[in-house]
């Protein structure tokens, strides 16, 4: 478990902010903004219509007349991008592989499946992790512009760098860099305090995202979820990936199935983390990718996450 922290709008360096929302987990993600006078560029949006006015309404109060003319979006996972129908007339830009996953897995699906818990035992702890939020009213809106490798935006005079590192996290997830105040955002490339998701990988390319990472003048980082660090808890995470992949490929060279390789897993280093259920996601994205052949479907080892969840708080 992290360390406590504040939800809520932070200056983290001069006018550049983090909106964090603690505790981190499932759908409670962060976001950011980085402005210059009146103008300011808006990192991510959140997960719900609701959730999201909330966020421009703290932003409006602390900043008044700010001119949001800019929005990335990280990646194409619904928390960091299902409430920009109220940024609309801003220029919304994401990777081009991010928009093409938005378009393929919107709400409507996750919504589905949602409902689908009610009466399917499969999705039922899709839907406990979920419930406290109310996904009505949202009209998908995507990104006006898309991009591949590295984008360079204006704020103002400031100059703000969208690097793309996906696949890894998702298919299609770039990073925020502020060079003129050593800030990077880093979407979910980044989680701290709890178990990171592999819905896409390979990890060897999460793993490069992290060195990257690591090489950037940085001081400044803000995860996708949990607290603002630096770059010693950047290093740990990278330690964190290195050490499921090479505990998955072992496993899976003598025969070990995935939830028997979740079992074995040494969480010496990393008992502290939340989100166990998802050490399971993670091994089975590197067999998948080992298998070659989609398997296992992460759609089939999300109803059990929480056998593993309950492996783990009783050792």
């Amino acid at each position: 478990m992290c360390a406590e922290y504040i939800g809520g709008l932070h200056e983290i360096a001069p006018s550049t902010y983090a909106y964090l929302q603690p505790n981190g987990s499932w759908g409670w993600s962060n976001a950011g903004l980085i402005r210059d006078g009146e103008e300011a560029l808006l990192v991510d949006t959140l997960f719900t219509v609701e959730l999201t006015r909330r966020m421009l309404a703290t932003i409006e109060r602390a900043l008044p007349a700010l001119d949001i003319r800019l929005v990335v979006n990280t990646h194409g996972d619904g928390d960091h991008w299902w409430g920009n129908q109220l940024v609309s007339g801003s220029t919304i830009i994401a990777s081009a592989a991010a928009v093409r996953e938005m378009r393929h897995a919107g709400p409507a699906g996750f919504t589905s499946a949602l409902e689908a818990g009610k009466a399917d035992p499969r999705f039922a702890e899709l839907a406990k992790l979920f419930a406290d939020f109310d996904f009505r009213d949202i009209a998908p809106t995507y990104p006006a512009i898309a991009f591949a490798g590295e984008l360079e935006v204006s704020v103002g005079a400031r100059t703000v760098r969208l690097i793309e590192v996906g696949p890894a996290h998702t298919e299609g997830d770039v990073l925020v860099h502020v060079p003129d105040q050593r800030v990077l955002f880093t979407g979910d490339i980044l989680f701290i305090g709890g178990h990171p998701v592999v819905h896409s990988g390979p990890v060897d390319r999460w793993i490069e995202a992290c060195d990257l990472i690591l090489d950037l003048d940085v001081k400044t980082i803000v995860p996708g979820h949990g607290p603002v660090v630096g770059k010693a808890e950047v290093a740990h995470f990278r330690d964190y990936l290195t050490r499921v992949r090479d505990h998955a490929v072992a496993a899976h060279g003598r025969g070990s199935t995935v939830i028997e390789a979740t079992r074995e897993f040494d969480l010496d280093g990393f008992a502290d983390l939340d989100d166990n259920g998802r050490l399971l996601l993670n091994i089975g994205a590197v067999y998948r990718e080992l298998n070659g052949d989609g398997t296992p479907d992460e759609r089939e080892l999300m109803p059990i996450m929480h056998e593993l969840t309950r492996h783990y708080e009783t050792r």
